[in-house]
């Protein structure tokens, strides 16, 4: 049985990635996991400039998932380069560097510079958190911007892999459920060149502590992840999938194999887990052991036939 996974010009070696945010950049699991049997990991969001983040408190839990407003902390592009990306060099599996920015330079920025670099696989445009002021979801919400920025990074990419006498590294823009209709943007991010898309980034949620009578949050809002959103993100990726010939990544509140198996049904290519390995670091494991155990029961040659069995 063949569970590999063909997005642009990459392949991986499972439809089982480990989600941005949630994984750090690999190493911090390596000693609870084996991080070389995923199919792919997408880093921690990676800015131009270090990010402290928001203010805290940013995580809440809530029932059948969590809220955060982290606000895209990460130490930087530079730091990124000098030391983290020698220890994802070394992985093993598919590294995709999840990229954000205030600015549409700052994207652009962002991917020409790791287009001189080695050991990445392929780039996530993170167009779609809701816990910044300045881009982020301000990007992912007119179609116009989303296809404008496709199209730049499109031709960043293409430049630096005719550069290094390579394949062009694949272009996943990452999708919010926060806007009037998904499909839209998925769209304009296909006719912007993107090579996929990856849906959905979280929900806007909020807690409210009733005896301080004030949010949990410092920020007030945050992304809700987990098990509560999985329907919503199953829905956008069938309805995804029936406006784009591109592939789709699913994501949100995939915790078991069945999770998986609905997105995959639905119409994604490949999938990735997120909140769940906070309490499961084994999850990826686990799913990519029940995805190879349902095609042997059904008799599915290869992953990539899931997505058309759907009655």
């Amino acid at each position: 049985m063949n569970l590999t996974v063909t997005i642009g010009s990459l392949t991986m070696k499972n439809p089982v990635g480990a989600a941005s945010g949630t994984f750090g950049y690999g190493s911090e699991y390596e000693k609870l996991i084996d991080v070389h049997e995923l199919g792919a990991l997408y880093t921690k969001a990676v800015t131009p400039e270090p990010r402290g983040g928001n203010p805290v408190p940013r995580l809440a839990e809530t029932p059948s998932g969590m809220l955060n407003s982290i606000g895209l902390a990460n130490p930087g592009l530079s730091y990124f380069i000098s030391n983290k990306l020698p220890e994802l060099q070394r992985m093993g599996c598919s590294v995709i560097v999840n990229v954000a920015g205030k600015t549409q330079e700052d994207y652009c920025k962002v991917v020409e510079t790791l287009e001189t670099q080695t050991g990445i696989h392929g780039y996530e445009i993170n167009i779609s958190c809701p816990n910044v002021s300045h881009g982020g979801l301000a990007f992912g919400t007119d179609p116009g911007i989303v296809e404008k920025l496709t199209a730049q990074l499109r031709s960043i990419i293409e430049q630096g892999a005719a550069m290094r006498k390579d394949s062009c590294r694949p272009l996943i823009i990452k999708l919010s459920p926060n806007v009037t209709d998904i499909t839209e943007i998925a769209r304009a991010a296909e006719a912007g060149g993107a090579h996929a898309v990856s849906a959905i980034n979280t929900l806007v949620g909020m807690v409210i502590d009733v005896k301080k009578r004030k949010p949990v949050l410092a920020m007030k809002t945050g992304g809700l992840s987990g098990p509560a959103i999985r329907p919503v993100g199953v829905a956008a990726v069938y309805k995804i999938r029936r406006a784009i010939s591109i592939p789709v990544i699913g994501l949100g509140g995939i915790t078991c194999t069945d999770d998986a198996l609905q997105y995959l049904l639905a119409g994604a290519d490949a999938i990735q887990i997120g909140t769940v390995l906070f309490s499961n670091p084994n999850a990826a494991h686990e799913i990519i052991q029940g995805i190879w155990q349902y095609m042997e029961t059904y008799k599915i040659n290869s992953v990539a036939d899931i997505k058309n069995l759907l009655e």
